[in-house]
């Protein structure tokens, strides 16, 4: 199953950002993220969120809780791969990532991230719904 989302986020694969730099460093704060969620690491999975979303979500305790509660296939998953990125405006992304969550289950994920004055990438959002032609 992996493979076959694998090879439909290729298929489907939009724009690529110009700056593969800016693209790999994207990535690198949501697998930041990913790694520190399956440690149960709240400090470290809160440090990649975005400042509105830290101003949603005031602690790091908040906020994986949060995410134990509504993103369960992304705190607790069996594979995690990138698939198509997109531009969003000079300063953010879209990408696209597809999970297997513990049961088997496939999963979309479509992160929001964007350059934050520091010239760091930060998440400011995530979509997930079950990836297409999944039942359960």
């Amino acid at each position: 199953m992996r493979a076959r989302l694998a090879l439909l986020f290729v298929l489907m694969a939009g724009p690529v950002l110009a700056d593969d730099g800016a693209r790999e460093a994207a990535r690198a704060a949501i697998s930041r993220q990913a790694e520190a969620l399956a440690r149960d690491d709240a400090e470290a999975a809160y440090a990649q969120a975005a400042p509105a979303i830290r101003g949603l979500f005031p602690t790091a305790e908040i906020f994986i809780g949060m995410v134990r509660s509504n993103y369960r296939p992304i705190y607790r998953h069996r594979s995690f791969v990138f698939g198509p990125v997109q531009e969003r405006g000079e300063a953010g992304l879209s990408q696209e990532v597809a999970i297997q969550d513990e049961y088997g289950v496939d999963w979309t994920a479509d992160y929001s991230v964007e350059r934050q004055a520091d010239g760091a990438w930060r998440i400011t959002g995530c979509r997930l719904s079950k990836a297409p032609g999944t039942n359960l």
